[in-house]
């Protein structure tokens, strides 16, 4: 495939050396002529293992040149792929100017060369942008004549290279089938997974990813303050959290929804958080997570009386399903704050009703709704009889079950998850989507 390059930098330099070695021809575009001429020699911009020597045999096979003129890399491409900066401004949003500018001269040069053009914007943007750039090239080309892709890189500077031939997953996000190909093609050597979703999700992922990564750094951090003041060493703490794939570092709880609760999340971060300020131990991202999981039950709260319902029904009282444990439950704190509202409440919750509550559960319960029990019904039909609003905080089998019998007008705000896309003739709300 001819692929121009557009944006010679780290990412540009690096997927252009790598497309040059499995077998595409690259033209690399760049306003900076220093940048250009150094590619055209087969050197590197930038120092990355295994970068110079990738570039040195790009040029000379005749797989790799370089240009400043974006009509030259048009008429000698197919395809285009753009990874122009987007540095924060001062309000630290990206600014989008070069990709807007390139998105135009593209857009000049496929009208001029007339012929049909595929674009893949490799750029870090936020979501929707390349739905922006779609109305851009259509207002100076006839529409459907370039096709768009957004494809995200993960490539960390100094393995760039090994991490794009070992990526976790190629993603392309698109709406068109001619786009998707192009990419599949693109990246036909790369023994990945290729994942296809819409293009915002695929905007998002890349922004959430570098944000999990600054939050695991700063967590790790954080832990290694507290151990230290403790004596204990925090690299031995985090390379046994690290070891355990099953919860620690795995799918669990990497999925929105509803807040955390129980017996021990709680009682236990709060531990941390108190010995932290005993030691006077700074750990704001620790000091954030309770006001944060607060917020989420004030989402709920707010979800429904932005809705105007007054009749509701929750499903699932415990913190989680398949327990009677009511300690620290979230939806606990909900229903308390809707009766507070002035909403008629029931509950449904098997394990609670079949449970013989004692100890510190009941007395939670008593001290946060003390007549909780004229609140449950034993079955979901009588949950659903004279509603308008059903609240789930558990995906269950069951719950589904429940909700695809609701009545026809009743209200569903899913907070756990239950269904994955909306269903036909239920009106259903997300907290998260």
């Amino acid at each position: 495939m001819k692929i121009s390059i557009f944006g010679l930098g780290y990412v540009g330099a690096v997927t252009a050396a790598c497309f040059a070695r499995d077998g595409h021809e690259v033209i690399g575009v760049d306003v900076n002529p220093e940048k250009v001429a150094l590619i055209s020699r087969g050197e590197s911009p930038i120092i990355e293992p295994y970068l110079a020597e990738l570039l040195t045999e790009g040029v000379r096979s005749g797989r790799i040149r370089a240009t400043t003129d974006t009509e030259e890399a048009i008429q000698a491409s197919d395809a285009s792929l753009i990874s122009v900066g987007t540095p924060p401004t001062d309000r630290g949003e990206p600014d989008l100017n070069y990709v807007w500018n390139v998105c135009k001269d593209i857009a000049t040069a496929v009208r001029r060369k007339g012929t049909t053009h595929t674009v893949v914007l490799r750029s870090t943007v936020p979501p929707n942008t390349l739905e922006h750039c779609q109305k851009l090239f259509d207002s100076v080309t006839n529409p459907g004549t370039v096709h768009l892709a957004f494809n995200p890189e993960f490539l960390r500077e100094g393995s760039a290279v090994r991490d794009y031939d070992q990526p976790p997953y190629t993603i392309i996000g698109t709406e068109s089938a001619v786009a998707e190909a192009v990419v599949r093609q693109m990246y036909c050597k790369v023994d990945a997974p290729v994942v296809v979703v819409k293009p915002a999700v695929a905007e998002m992922v890349k922004y959430v990813a570098n944000g999990w990564h600054a939050a695991k750094v700063s967590f790790a951090n954080e832990i290694g303050r507290i151990a230290k003041a403790f004596g204990v060493d925090g690299r031995e703490v985090m390379s046994l959290i690290v070891q355990d794939t099953k919860l620690n570092v795995s799918p669990v709880y990497m999925r929105p929804g509803f807040a955390y609760g129980g017996s021990c999340l709680p009682k236990d971060l709060g531990a941390l958080i108190y010995y932290a300020r005993s030691m006077d131990v700074p750990v704001p991202l620790l000091n954030a997570i309770p006001a944060t999981n607060t917020l989420q039950i004030d989402l709920a709260v707010y979800q429904v009386q932005r809705l105007g319902v007054r009749k509701v029904s929750v499903f699932g009282l415990a913190f989680k399903s398949n327990t009677d444990d009511l300690r620290e439950s979230p939806a606990v704190v909900l229903v308390k704050r809707l009766l507070g509202e002035g909403c008629s409440v029931k509950i449904y919750d098997k394990a609670v009703c079949e449970a013989r509550l004692m100890g510190t559960n009941l007395a939670y319960i008593r001290q946060n709704l003390p007549h909780f029990e004229a609140l449950l019904v034993p079955e979901y039909q009588q949950a659903l009889e004279d509603v308008e609003l059903v609240i789930v905080t558990h995906a269950t089998p069951e719950f589904r079950q429940a909700l695809l019998e609701a009545p026809k007008g009743v209200q569903v705000l899913d907070l756990a998850g239950i269904f994955t896309q909306p269903v036909e003739d239920l009106n259903y709300h997300g907290i998260a989507w």
